[in-house]
């Protein structure tokens, strides 16, 4: 009994001790946010949403027509193992569906609009090796759609659309198979290889389609710019869960930059940022992570993370985490050991004033995203001409330095749909990111003319004082009724804000290169 009472008393005191450590530790308003707590929708709000996203594709489709969408196919990794399943994305959009082998069917006569969903029965056998697969009232209470028919007769009726015979499944569904058109989402040329990769099921589906008299009996349409358009403009639906996949990015970038200058390796800074997304419930990247020390920052793309951490240098990190099919898209480049050396500075900060002259561009009535990469580039010209990287105001020279575009649309792909003509609109999303890339060669390539030897004799000074500098600042703006709204706008971006959060933040996130100390920040989100 005495025994008892006194580990009783022992437990109490530790407790109460690590509690009150722990309190003491935890800053009263931390450097490091902690990514708020998902959104939640009701069954009812969902399906809303997802009704209202099938009615405006049906509104742009033509009288007397069909739409044929089916789910993504799995995709091999090597032998018996497959990627990460990722529903395609328009499927995904009109459905929030991530069953495999199922397939949405659309029949637009006159102003009557009808949905079929073609699903897998469960199976048992499957779902013990795989998990759980929907059940027809469970697919209807995520989609909303109400008819459902076994996938097993998709087969059919595709037999019936390339015989155009009339279809009834076993259940007595009966679908029209005389439409005047049907939309398929295809390849939208003969060059768009990624297009064909992705949607060769629906192209080999439209070569069976019946001909007749050397006429298609269908008007076959392709479907994707009716997605392209729609999913242009994000709903407040979706500017909600863009936003969440934002925080946990944000959160991700934060606690990166409180370790790195512990870090021994890129790929443990690295494993920080996607320790944070899977914590955070992330579905997975939205695209591999870019972590680069010094020289690798200049690689617009470098993805080994295998290069060592060293003091002194800049690191570039382009993350971005997919939360329920949307992604984030955000770069920062900051100093390993805290603070920004002149020459880093006066790159960096160029790039930041050509960010501000892109927001500010945004936000004039009528400014298309041409307008913005001209206001961008306008400044990281004159930059670069008052460091000695130019000799003029010519674009050709500035592309040697910064060569890439201002930004893109973001949503349910990190490099969204979209067409990038139309002037801006209440709901667009966008990533904001100039750059300039002091590569070590980038001189050697450079034709051997006498005008690019007069260019280089010119520029070598300022080259060899700022080589292997790269910076990007990359942020995601929406633009609403009043302007332009900064989604990342958590992240330091300027150079004193980084200097100030990295200073602090360090000593929120103990870390060595063996292993990091998540105890503080741990404590602080265990009810998240």
């Amino acid at each position: 009994m005495k025994r008892t009472i006194t580990f009783l008393l022992l437990s109490t005191f530790f407790t109460v001790t690590l509690n009150a450590k722990v309190t003491a530790d935890t800053p009263a308003d931390p450097a490091i946010k902690v990514t708020p707590k998902a959104p939640v929708f009701t069954d009812a709000e969902r399906q809303t949403e997802l009704a209202k996203r099938r009615a405006a594709v049906a509104a742009k489709m033509a009288p007397n027509s069909m739409l044929i969408m089916w789910a993504a196919a799995p995709r091999n990794y090597a032998g018996d193992v497959d990627f990460y399943y990722r529903q395609e994305n328009n499927h995904y959009y009109l459905t929030n569906l991530k069953q495999t082998n199922s397939a949405l069917v659309m029949v637009k006569e006159g102003s009557t609009v009808k949905e079929y969903l073609f699903l897998p029965k469960r199976n048992p056998q499957f779902e013990t090796w795989n998990g759980h697969m929907y059940s027809g009232e469970e697919a209807t209470k995520i989609s909303g759609i109400k008819t459902i028919i076994d996938a097993s007769e998709l087969a059919a009726f595709q037999n019936a659309m390339t015989k155009k015979e009339a279809f009834t499944s076993k259940g007595g569904v009966s679908i029209a198979t005389n439409p005047e058109s049907v939309y398929l989402l295809l390849p939208e040329s003969d060059r768009d290889n990624e297009g064909i990769a992705e949607f060769s099921r629906e192209e080999a589906f439209k070569t069976k389609l019946p001909i007749v008299e050397n006429a298609p009996l269908y008007k076959v349409v392709n479907a994707r710019p009716i997605f392209d358009e729609l999913r242009l403009i994000k709903s407040p639906y979706e500017i909600k869960l863009m936003q969440h996949a934002v925080d946990i990015s944000v959160e991700a970038h934060m606690r990166s930059q409180a370790m790195a200058g512990r870090a021994e390796w890129e790929y443990q800074v690295q494993a920080e940022v996607e320790y944070t997304f899977r914590r955070r419930n992330a579905d997975y990247w939205g695209y591999p992570s870019i972590v680069g020390c010094g020289p690798n920052a200049t690689t617009l793309h470098y993805e080994e993370s295998q290069s060592p951490v060293k003091k002194g240098q800049l690191m570039l990190m382009d993350v971005g985490a997919e939360y329920d099919h949307y992604t984030a898209d955000v770069t920062r480049t900051f100093p390993v050991n805290g603070k920004f050396t002149k020459e880093q500075a006066e790159i960096y900060q160029i790039v930041y004033d050509a960010q501000e002259a892109a927001a500010a561009a945004a936000a004039k009535p009528g400014a298309t995203m041409q307008d913005l990469g001209k206001a961008a580039q306008n400044v990281i010209m004159d930059g670069l001409l008052k460091l000695g990287l130019i000799t003029a105001k010519d674009p050709r020279q500035v592309r040697i330095w910064y060569m890439h575009g201002l930004g893109h649309w973001i949503g349910m792909n990190v490099h969204d749909v979209g067409s990038y003509s139309p002037t801006l609109k209440p709901g667009m999303m966008f990533t904001n990111e100039p750059g300039i890339y002091i590569r070590e060669d980038a001189l050697d390539y450079l034709p051997d003319t006498p005008e690019n030897k007069a260019f280089i004799a010119k520029v070598k000074p300022a080259f060899e004082k700022y080589k292997t500098i790269g910076v990007r600042i990359e942020d995601d703006l929406l633009i609403t009724d009043t302007g332009v709204v900064w989604m990342t706008k958590a992240l330091p971006r300027s150079i004193a804000d980084i200097e100030a959060f990295m200073a602090k933040a360090s000593k929120e996130l103990p870390y060595t290169a063996g292993g990091a100390t998540h105890q503080n920040l741990f404590t602080a989100a265990a009810s998240y």
